[in-house]
């Protein structure tokens, strides 16, 4: 017998919802019978999940529906998500699905599809018509399925090892927070094949996530991280996110390098690598992103927020390399796909043939005063836009993802939230003066709602 779908746990890019009443193993049959259905190819489609205590239950459920719809499935266990989109694309599988809310707390759970090629399933490329299929609840027959258990895992380490020169490396006193998450499990079996003096923290797969919140943008989440960095004189501090697709470095003295330090970092390594390349950034990265790649060489292209938007205009653009302010880093020679993985890698890499600090790589990149994304709650989200838009009139703006406004010496964007009452922030300026006299004025209109 079905089960009553919420379609307001389909999201802009994923599914989210409470477990429970939102999720359950009769749920995700449901939809997994829908993307048996859906995949445009024909074939196996993997399924991983992350560590949380339901995630094995909704993931054989998912199992479930796709083999009763006819499909193969490759059941490759408790993975990142990065490891979803690279076994659908390293071997030529028809799809594949993740069980993870990522970040969220503990009594959230969630799915994330790829189809062939590891190419992004969204609000704008497929999840409306597999939301719709699932509430429709009326399947062809079809013979049975059958389930394969996979272990993709040395395939994984040695793809991540295949973004860098590991003879290079040097041997850097690195501490890793896997913040509980899946990166526990997946980061030791690269650890043989680096030169680096490892300190693990939190690398117990818990999913009720016992020490903080496993999203390591936040600054209070990765506090433990950077007095650990301080406390033993480390040179890297390194964090994830819950499933793994998300990564923060810390330098020497403890300061996060933030998104868009980041993405320019690899920028400047990609373009070193493909003269001429196009890179990708989202709309809340800093003005260094366009900066390096232009002075580099390349061009770059300004895009929304979010990883479904970003994958698609990557194979639009055949850009190599793409970044977010929040943490997600998107390569060509992986897919398109994001990983944080990949992504600590390929910097630790950038370190090691720069024969500096990572704090004395990073100012390169520090050159303007940023605000780290703050959120506001708000009772109605438009009609703080429309209010700034009008506020804000005689200054340069644009609707590419939220609305953005440019002053002389100063820039935000002010984007709502896809699942929650909230509106996000994001700012940066020539000066700390220009970047406050800003925000101020933002503030000041948001904080009347």
């Amino acid at each position: 017998m079905s089960e009553p779908i919420n379609p307001d746990i389909f999201k802009a890019y994923d599914v989210r919802g409470k477990v429970g009443s939102d999720l359950t193993g009769g749920v995700t049959a449901q939809i997994g019978r829908a993307v048996a259905n859906w995949l445009p190819n024909e074939g196996i489609v993997a399924v991983g999940r992350d560590m949380r205590p339901d995630s094995a239950e909704l993931a054989q459920g998912m199992i479930d529906g796709l083999v009763a719809q006819g499909r193969e499935v490759w059941d490759i266990g408790e993975v990142t998500s990065d490891m979803i989109y690279f076994a659908t694309g390293q071997f030529g599988l028809a799809g594949g699905v993740m069980i993870t809310a990522s970040h969220n707390p503990g009594e959230y759970n969630g799915i994330k599809f790829c189809r062939e090629e590891a190419k992004p399933v969204g609000i704008e490329s497929g999840l409306l018509e597999i939301r719709d299929l699932a509430i429709k609840d009326q399947w062809p027959k079809a013979e049975p399925g059958r389930t394969t258990t996979k272990d993709v895992v040395d395939d994984w380490i040695d793809h991540v090892l295949s973004f860098v020169d590991t003879d290079k490396l040097q041997p850097y006193k690195i501490v890793v927070d896997a913040g509980n998450g899946m990166e526990g499990k997946i980061f030791p079996e690269l650890e043989p094949h680096v030169p680096f003096e490892v300190t693990e923290m939190y690398f117990e797969l818990d999913g009720t996530f016992p020490n903080h919140v496993a999203n390591p943008i936040e600054p209070a989440n990765i506090k433990d991280l950077v007095d650990r960095v301080i406390a033993e004189k480390a040179d890297v501090g390194l964090a994830f996110d819950g499933d793994g697709d998300r990564a923060v470095l810390i330098d020497e003295n403890g300061q996060a390098l933030a998104g868009t330090v980041m993405t320019a970092i690899m920028a400047k390594y990609f373009l070193g690598k493909y003269p001429g390349s196009t890179i990708l950034y989202n709309a809340t990265c800093g003005w260094v992103v366009p900066e390096t790649v232009e002075a580099n060489g390349g061009k770059a292209i300004r895009t929304r927020v979010g990883h479904s938007y970003i994958k698609a205009e990557m194979r639009n653009q055949q850009a190599v390399f793409a970044g977010e302010s929040s943490g997600h880093y998107y390569f060509k020679d992986n897919f398109m796909a994001d990983s944080g993985l990949i992504a600590g890698m390929v910097t630790l890499a950038v370190l090691s043939t720069s024969g500096k600090k990572l704090s004395e790589l990073a100012e390169e990149f520090r050159k303007y005063e940023q605000l780290p994304e703050t959120n506001f709650e708000v009772a109605d989200k438009q009609a703080v836009l429309d209010e700034l838009t009008t506020a804000f009139s005689k200054e340069k703006q644009d609707l590419l993802d939220g609305l953005t406004i440019w002053t002389t010496n100063a820039w935000c964007n002010i984007r709502a939230s896809n699942t929650e009452p909230i509106l996000r922030l994001n700012a940066e300026g020539r000066s700390k003066n220009d970047l406050d006299e800003l925000v101020g004025k933002v503030k000041a209109v948001i904080e009347k709602y």
